[in-house]
């Protein structure tokens, strides 16, 4: 391996980013982590701080966890690739199928289609979606509807389903027959709704009206995530959920929920549809699924729609679509490893505890700095903090101060994550109690020094 001042002296110059501006990154290099431990990480110069990032909502088990480790390198030596396209499978894919189909039981799960990460599995299920009502005699359902603010992935289907334009206006046009609700955004909404429950059913009648508008028959599925992650940590009412699974049952159309970052107990509970008591037709999974260590994915079907396709007799129901990497043996055993651990420590219970104490930190952040205009937060370690310039008129910070922001909190101790006019937090599910409180400080500091 090259020594750190190739390192500096290379960062930036040959790779591009994703989710920033080639140009930026070489005028303000990114920062280089070489090494990471339990909840925190190293960066090349030496500066040690917690992760409130969790990698990207995905280090679930934090950085230390032997077991995965271990089982990732045994994988290597007995078996480090087969393909698993119609003829071939392998011992641990089988067994994290099992494991997965097992977890999520309780949401209505019945069958696991392994992808290479979130945005695989997003595809995955609209094209299934759309198979679906094929093969049940409807070929006009193509459409789909989600929400504004939502986030999906960056695949074409994905992009097109997103509900934030910056994933979507360079890129133009998409795939057609994508429609947007409002988001259940109590804090910025086109109802000026600030109550909960009142934007809930805003929202479900607008659903209504937009399926009256393009007709029901047209309609394959709805998408939404149970908490809108990159979107800002948009936790909607209660009802919220229900009411839109309600809706698609009266008029035939698909739920989808998307759990890439909501699932494996990062809420709370090992799902975040299952809050609200909701069981979807559908769910696309990843991150907390290997905890980050290894790139998979997978998408999870229904006794509803498992059916459909396992009693078709036409021959229209085989699965023409897939990845290099669906089932890789060493993802699997990724998987295997990973949900042990996930359900040997309990993560979704450390989550919940954790995650309150730092929504509550955050709330007592704010009644100190006015620039802090809303919190959201309040299910497992999914917060967030949007910034203002002034309270009275929501109007966000701008994009320089927020850029300062981040690097006077990572100074004083954590690292979190700008989407502007947001700072996001996702640590891990292990972090402890002094490492939740090293986090607030940093915010408190950060924030303090504009």
């Amino acid at each position: 391996m090259r020594d750190d001042n190739f390192t500096k002296e290379n960062n930036a110059k040959h790779m591009w980013h994703p989710m920033g501006h080639p140009a930026d990154s070489l005028a303000n290099p990114p920062k280089v982590i070489v090494s990471a431990q339990n909840s925190s990480i190293t960066d090349i110069d030496g500066h040690t701080v917690v992760d409130a990032v969790g990698g990207l909502w995905c280090v679930n088990l934090g950085y230390s966890n032997d077991a995965v480790k271990e089982a990732i390198s045994k994988q290597l030596y007995d078996l480090p690739y087969y393909s698993a396209f119609s003829g071939t499978s392998n011992p641990p894919a089988i067994e994290a199928s099992y494991l997965v189909r097992e977890m999520f039981e309780a949401d209505g799960m019945a069958r696991v289609f392994f992808t290479s990460g979130g945005s695989d599995s997003v595809e995955t299920c609209l094209r299934l979606a759309r198979q679906y009502h094929r093969l049940r005699g409807e070929p006009t359902r193509t459409k789909f509807i989600s929400l504004k603010k939502g986030y999906h992935g960056t695949h074409f289907g994905g992009a097109s389903v997103n509900g934030n334009n910056r994933f979507r206006i360079n890129y133009e046009p998409l795939m057609p027959g994508c429609f947007h609700l409002p988001s259940p955004y109590t804090y910025r909404n086109p109802f000026n709704e600030t109550d909960p429950a009142t934007l809930a059913q805003n929202i479900a009648n607008a659903f209504e009206d937009e399926i009256a508008f393009q007709g029901a028959n047209t309609i394959a599925a709805f998408i939404m995530e149970p908490i809108q992650g990159a979107g800002g940590v948009i936790v909607p009412d209660p009802i919220f959920m229900g009411l839109m699974r309600d809706i698609c049952d009266r008029h035939g159309i698909l739920m989808i929920s998307d759990e890439v970052i909501t699932g494996f107990g990062r809420t709370g509970d090992w799902s975040g549809a299952r809050h609200w008591g909701v069981k979807p037709d559908m769910m696309s999974m990843a991150k907390g699924i290997t905890s980050g260590y290894y790139p998979v994915g997978a998408a999870l079907m229904s006794d509803k729609v498992a059916e459909v396709f396992e009693n078709d007799t036409s021959g229209d129901g085989g699965i023409f679509h897939g990845y290099t990497y669906s089932a890789h043996p060493v993802g699997a055993a990724a998987v295997v490893a990973c949900l042990n651990e996930t359900q040997r420590l309990d993560t979704k219970t450390n989550a919940a505890a954790r995650g309150d104490q730092l929504y509550q930190g955050l709330l007592k952040l704010a009644e100190k700095h006015d620039i802090i205009g809303d919190v959201r937060g309040g299910h497992g370690l999914m917060n967030g903090l949007e910034l203002v310039s002034d309270r009275a008129t929501k109007t966000p910070i701008d994009m320089a101060t927020l850029k300062h922001i981040h690097q006077r909190i990572y100074e004083a101790g954590a690292m979190v994550r700008p989407g502007y006019p947001n700072i996001l937090m996702s640590p891990p599910l292990t972090i402890t109690e002094d490492e939740v409180n090293q986090i607030l400080r940093a915010l408190d500091e950060g924030i303090s020094a504009i």
